[in-house]
């Protein structure tokens, strides 16, 4: 009898952690996305007018379709850091073996020609992901989660469904703090599973310090 209280009291405690977890990484998200959006709007002067100088009148912001928590798909924000075409563009480029093994294998191209030099700093200094603030504010995405994939990347890399879409998708994730680029699909897969199944206050600050580590390094940054 004892030991089936111990039990229920363990798995009510465990619910009310999860609980207080969920609900203050939550609000911990909104806050740092409300400070991003501030941060962002002088971003987007300095963006504008580099763009502009160089004779592209085009949108600075890029929105692509991704799959977010439970499989719902979500529009997605960034800085546009490539030609507005980029698109189109890569369709050609994966025409090519080089690129295509590549694209399969990372699905990024090293040196990709689409990227403009404008572009090219906001990668390398990760502000291209700087809009994603908006998609915390509006629900469709978190702080820290596994990055928001296209529609069938995962099911062409062999992933997990249950495991991948379980949580909101993240502005950085475990993966992002350990390698990004550097790192081939199928280690990448793992590194995002391991945060969904260990998912706590401490991985998330273990997270948030490697990935501004690796941001100042510029690892894996592409």
């Amino acid at each position: 009898m004892n030991g089936t209280l111990e039990l229920e009291n363990v798995v009510t405690g465990f619910g009310i952690r999860k609980k207080v977890y969920k609900i203050t990484k939550r609000s911990f998200d909104v806050l740092m996305a409300m400070l991003g959006v501030i941060v962002m709007i002088p971003i987007i002067l300095v963006i504008k007018t580099s763009y502009l100088l160089s004779g592209d009148k085009k949108s600075i912001f890029y929105k692509q379709i991704r799959i977010g928590k439970d499989g719902k798909k979500f529009e997605l924000f960034k800085f546009r850091s490539m030609v507005w075409n980029a698109d189109e563009i890569l369709k050609e480029l994966l025409k090519e073996k080089k690129y295509k093994e590549e694209w399969d294998r990372y699905q990024k191209i090293n040196n990709d020609p689409r990227i403009t030099k404008v572009g090219n700093l906001l990668r390398k200094t990760s502000l291209d992901e700087l809009p994603q603030m908006i998609n915390i504010l509006k629900g469709d995405m978190s702080l820290i989660g596994p990055r928001p994939l296209i529609e069938g990347e995962l099911d062409e890399h062999h992933g997990n469904h249950e495991i991948y879409e379980k949580v909101r998708p993240g502005l950085t994730s475990w993966w992002a703090a350990n390698g990004r680029s550097n790192i081939e699909y199928e280690d990448r897969l793992a590194l995002e599973y391991y945060y969904v199944n260990h998912m706590s206050f401490l991985l998330d600050i273990k997270c948030i310090i490697r990935t501004v580590k690796v941001v100042f390094k510029k690892s894996g940054a592409k």
